[in-house]
């Protein structure tokens, strides 16, 4: 859980030629590496923790809300690699910010302006407590994400909330809870709860930044701040989210540049092949319990193969995000809404991948 952000060794600087960097990159969309661990189990819970909540509501006449519930089901994608009795000490710090994030969007959905500067804090402050507290993958990204969800679920529409921001966070809070539950269900084995235990502050330490945290911090505010400012001036202030959420993944956990090329490059392709793949099923999400099998179907491929290829990740995680945002809004453009996914994951990513060449070579001066 305590993971050290790392800046490459000072010692021996990325001497790679840009070429070289660029075909190591398009190699890697198509390499299927070896993962930590077995991702089954993981990839199971994930995606019960979006299906259970979504199909039982559903049944009983409230699919609105249990789409809603969905985000929630964020939290089973922290410390998934944690014994159960840890997952139950550091889950509720995660829900509490992913709770918080969707409570500031649906708050200040109604005014774009200080939706766009909302996002810009959420960034910046949920970046430093993951890097501060040595939170692991998949960073902050999920906390931008979840800001961003809920300001484009209950936003004004004609004068009126297309949905309640109290509904939208009591079902948020209600599939936050269920994934917890579901997360903790291997202490009902006593080899489970055998397991040692370490305390909160080994799975948590800090507060604490090094120089590699401080960097990425300041290059998630470059992309927050540059991200939201293109976007409201020129495209739309409720899709700012996308292209800062874009942004943040590309930067990721390391600050090595050849790493920021290679997640911008994933992150741009999986995200347009994904968007082709939302074009073909998007048709059975007007089905409610197709739906429900849908956004649990990709949610259970997106945790097993996240860690071999993060092109191929996208590729569901792009569907799974346009079909939960439409039918919570009520639907539209499916053409127009793909579109629009893409050209705001090639801003962020851009601007993330020119972060880090920036960064580095600012390094590499200081060096000479």
């Amino acid at each position: 859980m305590a993971e050290a952000v790392g800046d490459g060794d000072p010692a021996r600087p990325d001497r790679r030629t840009p070429p070289t960097a660029v075909i190591k990159a398009v190699r890697s969309l198509f390499e299927m590496p070896a993962g930590p661990g077995p991702r089954l189990w993981i990839a199971l819970r994930a995606a019960l923790s979006i299906g259970v909540p979504f199909g039982v509501l559903t049944a009983l006449g409230y699919e609105g809300i249990g789409l809603q519930t969905a985000a929630g089901a964020f939290v089973a994608l922290f410390a998934a690699g944690l014994a159960a009795a840890e997952r139950a000490k550091v889950l509720p710090f995660v829900a509490l910010a992913l709770i918080a994030s969707a409570a500031l969007g649906a708050a200040l959905s109604p005014w774009p302006v200080l939706l766009g500067v909302g996002l810009v804090v959420v960034a910046g402050a949920t970046s430093a407590l993951s890097f501060a507290f040595r939170l692991g993958p998949p960073g902050p990204v999920f906390f931008v994400l979840s800001y961003g969800l809920a300001g484009n679920i209950t936003a004004v529409v004609d004068g009126q909330r297309v949905n309640s921001p109290l509904v939208l966070i009591a079902a948020l809070s209600g599939g936050a809870l269920f994934s917890y539950l579901l997360a903790l269900a291997p202490l009902l084995r006593d080899s489970e709860r055998a397991k040692p235990v370490r305390p909160l502050g080994e799975l948590l330490p800090g507060p604490w930044l090094g120089p590699g945290e401080l960097r990425l911090i300041l290059r998630i505010l470059i992309v927050s701040v540059a991200g939201t400012a293109v976007t409201m001036l020129w495209i739309d202030p409720h899709r700012a989210y996308w292209t800062v959420s874009a942004g943040v993944a590309v930067i990721g956990l390391s600050a090595v540049r050849r790493h920021s090329l290679a997640r911008g490059l994933h992150r741009t392709v999986g995200t347009l092949v994904g968007a082709g793949v939302y074009l073909a099923i998007a048709p059975l999400g007007a089905i409610p319990f197709a739906l429900v099998l849908l956004l649990t179907g990709l949610q259970f491929v997106i945790e097993l193969v996240v860690v071999r290829n993060y092109a191929l990740a996208l590729v569901f995680i792009t569907p799974l995000v346009l079909l939960l945002t439409g039918a919570a809004a009520g639907g539209g453009d499916l053409m127009g809404a793909a579109a629009e996914r893409v050209l705001d994951t090639l801003i962020g990513s851009a601007i993330a991948v020119a972060t880090a060449l920036l960064h580095r070579r600012v390094t590499q001066d200081r060096r000479e």
